[in-house]
């Protein structure tokens, strides 16, 4: 056995099963091994898209997600859904293939060779290795599988020289168990008091609470405690629920309002700016900061009480130290009415219109659609306005902001779970990103619903320059006959002309079974 198809035959000793990558001349070894292991491969048609992939199917699984690429241009391809994973707290492993070992740091101009190819990554993930031997690889694939399924989950990235990868093993290869970090045994008994005393509790959530949704649901009536989310966070407690205010904290007059609070509780959350639209929170009362990443422990908040671990396992300590008792939250639910109401007031003026398409959209979809959305004005406004009621089910890249993530990461979840619905939400500027991907969709048969907000333009780059005093340049690209495109990819197309066609066309795009596109022409609409 080559030692290619040694480490695919480790990784799927772990439980990995599908691996999402385009064959090349350095990779061939790994796909002797996924030719002869029980793995899934999926064919992208771009490394971008095989990232995005990845956290797609690893957001949708709850476990570690492959993505296998070549030496240089398809690591550094990959390197924005890396990025992207990193950012978002996703677990995925990223196996590439490196230059023989002895053209490592040489610049000799070997094919695919760049100076230090481990360097471009390692910023972007939370673990980067480097094999220099057949022998210490089996170590190597034990600490990145630990790295993957402990501590907070982030992108793993392991490069072996392509001469190694063909390399045979002989007989003493042997999966090493991962090597996992322990978790700390924190004391919450400080913060239960806090909590038990606090006049005025709030709860901040964030994706890292997503497994502790029944544990924040009960803390949260405990308390009579409101609870604020950010984007990741949405559903870990009912958006639309009578102590939930929704993704509300980046509008001015919430964060005053959460500035009065005596005791906030985060959970799960670093608290930044993508999420609370300012560096840091004026709070006034004390913080109480709940994470597994000890280098957002304290963070920009030096006087937070800070407990290190798993969100669910410390929030069932505080709820076992708390009274078993739901005090009359009346007052809460009425600010958490009027945060709402704040929040509205200080939305943009397409709100009202977006709500229109968005509340159509949805009535055609089944409510236990996953949403996988891109950077695009209606989706900034579906994050605020439509409601989310368990964890998991709106995926948008919030953290690294990057475009042409929706498509190929919903692919990634129908591979996972082609029985769920699931749609992807994209701009007339995301889309061409990554919007080939839909071959693959269709290839595999799956159920992709795409739908396509088109404007014309760089919708929110544009109103940042009229804002700014700044002649709006290089906004409005012309745009390709989307659904020639679509159907060319052996998608089906529905292109309402009304708000009234939108959701009978949105159910066709159930039923059908088959990619489609949903393309929502904004000037159409409005018409």
């Amino acid at each position: 056995m080559r030692c290619g198809e040694a480490i695919v035959a480790t990784l799927r000793h772990y439980g990995a099963d599908t691996v999402f990558g385009i064959p090349g001349v350095h990779t061939l070894e790994y796909f002797r091994g996924l030719a002869r292991q029980d793995m899934r491969v999926v064919l992208p048609r771009h490394e971008q898209g095989a990232a995005f992939m990845a956290d797609g199917h690893a957001r949708a699984t709850g476990r570690p997600a492959v993505c296998c690429v070549i030496t240089g241009p398809g690591v550094t391809n990959a390197a924005t859904g890396i990025g992207q994973a990193y950012a978002d707290s996703v677990p995925m492993l990223v196996l590439a293939s490196v230059t023989r070992l002895d053209t490592l740091g040489r610049g000799r101009g070997h094919l695919h060779e760049s100076k230090d190819q481990r360097g471009i990554v390692e910023p972007i993930t939370g673990l980067a290795l480097s094999a220099r031997s057949v022998a210490e690889l089996p170590e190597l694939l034990a600490r990145a599988w630990g790295a993957l399924t402990s501590g907070r989950p982030r992108p793993v990235y392991v490069e072996v020289p392509i001469d190694l990868l063909a390399e045979e093993v002989g007989d003493g290869w042997t999966p090493l168990p991962p090597v996992t970090e322990a978790g700390p045994h924190e004391d919450v008994t400080e913060a239960a008091a806090l909590l038990a005393g606090a006049g005025r509790p709030a709860i901040i959530v964030g994706g890292g609470a997503r497994k502790a949704a029944a544990e924040l649901r009960e803390l949260s009536k405990r308390l009579a405690a409101p609870v604020l989310t950010t984007v990741a966070g949405r559903g870990t407690v009912p958006d639309d629920g009578p102590l939930s205010t929704g993704r509300v904290l980046q509008r001015a007059a919430v964060r005053e309002w959460l500035a009065e609070r005596d005791v906030v509780l985060a959970v799960g959350t670093e608290l930044s700016s993508t999420d609370i639209n300012v560096d840091t929170l004026p709070l006034k009362g004390r913080l109480i900061r709940i994470d597994v990443d000890p280098a957002h422990l304290p963070g920009d908040y030096p006087d937070a009480l800070c407990l290190r671990g798993d969100a669910r396992q410390l929030t069932e300590k505080l709820l076992a130290l708390l009274p078993d008792r739901h005090p009359d939250s009346t007052t809460t639910e009425r600010e958490v009415k009027e945060l709402r109401a704040m929040a509205e007031a200080a939305a943009p003026p397409y709100r009202p219109w977006h709500r229109t398409v968005l509340e159509a959209i949805f009535a055609g979809l089944p409510p236990d659609v996953r949403v996988f959305s891109d950077m695009t004005q209606l989706a900034y406004t579906a994050t605020q306005v439509v409601a989310m009621r368990e964890p998991g089910r709106w995926n948008h890249p919030s953290g690294f902001g990057t475009l042409g993530y929706a498509v190929p990461a919903a692919i990634g979840a129908l591979v996972a779970d082609p029985d769920r619905p699931v749609v992807a939400l994209a701009g007339d500027g995301g889309i061409l990103y990554t919007g080939q991907e839909i071959i693959t969709a269709a290839e595999l048969g799956l159920p992709l619903i795409v739908l396509l907000w088109n404007n014309q333009a760089l919708g929110q780059i544009r109103d940042d320059m009229i804002a700014r005093g700044i002649e709006p340049i290089a906004v409005t690209p012309r745009t390709p006959d989307f659904a020639a495109l679509a159907t060319a990819m052996g998608a089906a197309v529905e292109r309402p002309a009304t708000v009234a066609d939108i959701t009978p066309a949105v159910r066709r795009a159930v039923e059908r079974g088959g990619p489609v596109l949903v393309q929502l022409d904004e000037e159409v609409l409005r018409a």
